[in-house]
């Protein structure tokens, strides 16, 4: 059976500081690991939802790798695109927290960055619906740039939706270089899930409505969906601009928000919803991912967070 939703990345575990404000720099208490990665924790919330899901990746033949391919497998992400390393060990993100909400991080990305073209299987974009990738992937390095063009051109051959989150990770890549690697991407994109910053870092407009005009004038059938954090988001097309508000939830580790808003809001297009209740379903998957200490721990079933909506009403 066809899958509903492949994406392409970074296979990481997360291991985090037990509490705010200790700096990586300094001996203290870790916990974790936990799965992690923008792509996985991406097809885990699609998998919760119902959605057909795959990931293609790689990890080490370790320990932390086993934890990435349990946390898959329990959720019924197709792992047939997961590749195991002997030679290179599982990627690990090291995270501090900051008492003002920001987080600093330590990347080793191993095995993680291992992605290559023959991974690009044609079993996995046959009959595909939908190619979700994220701009942290493009940003690993210039080989793994070119491998996701090659994927990108096997997606647009299969007629999948495009979806392209910038997930822009100025540490990894250069705000001026990213526009450069990321264009192909927006410009095949049907959906461009931004949020402000990144519309106007990818864009030379210096306000948001202007970025958005002149993409949706580069391709007028397509949706432009501005996430705003707590705020909600603001989606837009060629003929209408909705503002979709946020749901209210105390924030306990805000990783894995914008990934659980991607899936929910494709797994609801891809279910014929309209563009404005896809928005309400991601914004409350996004709330329900900042509420849980791990990133997938948030990633909630389609009648949980349909609970949670109705809850908030």
């Amino acid at each position: 059976m066809p899958l509903d939703i492949l994406t392409i990345g970074e296979a990481l575990v997360e291991v985090m500081r037990a509490g705010v404000d200790q700096p990586l720099s300094r001996p203290g208490p870790f916990t974790g690991p936990y799965p992690s990665s923008a792509p996985f924790i991406f097809a885990v919330q699609a998998a919760r939802l119902g959605m057909k899901t795959a990931a293609i990746g790689s990890v080490g033949q370790d320990a932390f790798g086993d934890c990435l391919l349990h946390q898959l497998r329990d959720d019924g992400v197709s792992t047939v695109g997961v590749s195991q390393h002997l030679d290179q060990p599982t990627g690990v993100a090291f995270v501090a927290y900051q008492a003002d909400g920001s987080r600093s991080f330590v990347f080793s990305l191993g095995a993680g960055g291992h992605i290559k073209a023959d991974m690009l299987l044609p079993e996995l974009f046959d009959g595909l619906r939908c190619f979700h990738i994220m701009g942290s992937t493009l940003s690993m390095s210039a080989e793994v740039l070119e491998v996701c063009r090659q994927a990108l051109d096997m997606a647009v051959a299969a007629g999948a939706l495009i979806s392209f989150d910038p997930n822009l990770r100025p540490e990894l890549l250069p705000p001026d270089e990213a526009r450069i690697a990321f264009a192909d991407f927006i410009a095949a994109a049907d959906v461009l899930l931004p949020t402000e910053a990144e519309l106007l870092q990818l864009s030379d407009a210096d306000n948001v409505e202007r970025a958005v005009a002149d993409l949706l004038a580069a391709r007028p059938e397509r949706l432009i969906v501005v996430t705003r954090g707590a705020q909600g988001c603001t989606v837009y097309s060629a003929d209408d601009r909705v503002n979709v508000p946020g749901y209210k939830v105390e924030e306990v580790d805000p990783t894995g928000a914008g990934d659980g808003f991607d899936a929910a809001f494709l797994s609801e297009l891809l279910a014929g919803k309209s563009p404005t209740a896809a928005a309400r379903l991601a914004n409350a998957c996004g709330a329900l991912a900042v509420g849980a200490k791990g990133p997938t721990s948030g990633a909630k079933s389609r009648a949980e967070v349909e609970r949670f909506m109705l809850s908030q009403r």
